[in-house]
């Protein structure tokens, strides 16, 4: 697991690091602006239409079914379960994408209705640019079912550091020659590009791996298996999403800089739940669908794999959201705060990302917790807890945005960290769910209380030493940047130091294979 686990989280570091760097560039040419606001809203409903049908889906519906067929050397029955599905897959997103061209004025009232005049037609333009874009990345998500299949997991999620550096280039090469309103439609021909370069790049790979891969609509056994969890798991995926469109929609109505804020904040959100939480989950799949022996004998494999899994993802998820909480303004400074960024925009993040971590934990879990579930072809159970979450996501979220601040007096620009914390509120709710579910089926799984103490513990003692030390004892005009890259250093040093002589298994399981390459 931690090899495979390992190959995936390079792959994604590498692709956040680049989305990193693309966003300060980006915030560098467009800041809290209002053509910032609409690229990022516009890039939402291309982003629906990937998440409904891109990587989270065929993870959950067609790697277990492929996989199982490659683990029994059904080398052949598994190439025809993966021409019929790119089939399907190539026709449904490209009658979406034209539909969407089409529909996207009355899709712009959904996730942005308070979004008026030019910011409106703006935002009009360039979701109609970014949807040929969107049947690209689906794509390559069949492409990243195949691989992982083939246990290559590398190349599937460093993929898009292509699609970043594209988006990159555009900004570099026309930021300073355009106004923001033109520059946001340039980069959208860029997004697009980059979209092609990322599904080209694997394309081959794929093909040689899956063997005679052509197009076919003959619907076998294994493909019907597949199209029965695929609905299920769209619907899930669709709830999710929902859940951030009504976050984007709530967003949307509050002051200018809300929609960039939330964006800018997920993008650092986002980054430990891909690189610790995706990357075991992603990696556990297909070994968890290739179990095999008797029902016990299958309990207690998933058993001790998950287990295992949740103790490595709390491991490295616990100091991820501490580092937010003390030192989350350094880290946002240090990767937004340039140009039209500046410290008061830095600050404002810097709530919503603390809003943010409340679910981090939770919804990092719940991804091994509903990989689990999909490794048993039990699609349905993730589905129903998904519509809890999202009931409880609006419900709160309308609470924590609008009504909370005026409650307590608060300015109005305080809704937007309320918005990320509801949604991490739901998160809790509904990873208790799939766990007491999932431990049903295969006995009790979970994080212990004193692992949970300890590491909670040694994280705070090692962020605690070096927020103290740049935010009270270093003084002067040091760059934050600077301040940022001491204190997560010492962080880090601390982190694992305490982990290891406190005889947590992961700091020494780590330690030791960073001395052995070293050797």
């Amino acid at each position: 697991m931690r090899n495979h686990a390992l190959l995936v989280g390079m792959g994604i570091f590498f692709s956040r690091i680049a989305g990193l760097v693309r966003e300060r560039v980006f915030a560098h040419y467009f800041g809290n602006s209002d053509a910032g606001d609409a690229f990022k809203a516009a890039l939402k409903i291309p982003n629906f239409l990937q998440n409904l049908f891109g990587e989270g889906v065929l993870s959950a519906s067609f790697i277990p079914v492929y996989a199982s067929l490659l683990a029994k050397k059904h080398d052949e029955d598994a190439a025809k379960v993966a021409s019929v599905i790119g089939s399907l897959l190539f026709l449904m997103t490209s009658i979406l994408v034209l539909s969407g061209v089409f529909a996207t004025p009355f899709l712009i009232e959904l996730i942005a209705p308070g979004f008026t005049g030019e910011k409106r037609e703006l935002t009009i333009k360039i979701v109609q640019i970014l949807f040929p874009g969107t049947g690209f990345l689906v794509m390559s998500a069949w492409c990243l079912g195949i691989l992982n299949s083939h246990k290559k997991f590398f190349l599937s999620y460093v993929a898009p550091v292509i699609w970043n550096v594209t988006i990159i280039a555009t900004l570099m090469l026309w930021g300073g020659k355009q106004g923001q309103f033109d520059l946001a439609i340039t980069v959208s021909w860029g997004l697009v590009a980059g979209s092609f370069l990322q599904f080209f790049v694997q394309l081959p790979s794929a093909l040689r791996l899956g063997k005679k891969i052509r197009p076919s609509f003959m619907f076998t056994s294994s493909v019907k298996t597949i199209v029965g969890n695929f609905v299920p798991v769209v619907v899930s995926r669709g709830v999710v999403q929902v859940s951030a469109y009504i976050d984007n929609m709530l967003a949307s109505l509050l002051p200018t800089g809300a929609v960039s804020s939330l964006a800018y904040a997920q993008t650092l959100y986002l980054l430990p739940v891909s690189l610790f939480g995706m990357s075991v989950s992603a990696a556990e799949l297909p070994t968890m669908s290739q179990a095999t022996g008797s029902e016990e004998e299958v309990r207690k494999y998933l058993q001790d794999r998950l287990n295992k899994g949740l103790a490595q993802i709390a491991f490295f998820i616990i100091p991820s959201v501490v580092a937010f909480l003390l030192l989350g303004d350094l880290i946002v400074g240090a990767v937004f705060q340039t140009g039209q960024f500046d410290a008061n925009s830095t600050r404002t993040v810097w709530l919503v990302l603390i809003g943010s971590t409340v679910g981090l934990l939770a919804s990092t879990l719940g991804r091994l917790y509903s990989s689990t579930f999909y490794s048993l072809k039990d699609t349905r159970t993730p589905l129903k807890f998904a519509i809890i979450r999202v009931v409880f996501t609006t419900v709160l979220g309308g609470l924590f945005a609008f009504v909370l601040p005026k409650m307590l007096g608060l300015d109005a620009s305080w809704g937007t960290p309320g918005l990320t914390a509801s949604a991490g509120l739901a998160g809790w709710i509904e990873f208790f769910l799939l766990r007491k579910s999932l431990n049903k089926k295969i006995g009790q799984t979970g994080l212990a209380l004193k692992y949970q103490l300890k590491v909670w513990s040694i994280a705070v003692i090692s962020a605690g030493i070096p927020s103290l030390l740049v935010h009270f004892a270093i003084h002067g005009h040091m760059h934050v940047i600077v301040k940022a890259l001491i204190a997560v250093v010492i962080y880090g040093l601390l982190y694992f130091t305490l982990g290891y002589y406190l005889k947590v298994e992961q700091a020494h399981a780590f330690l030791h294979r960073i001395v052995r390459r070293f050797k």
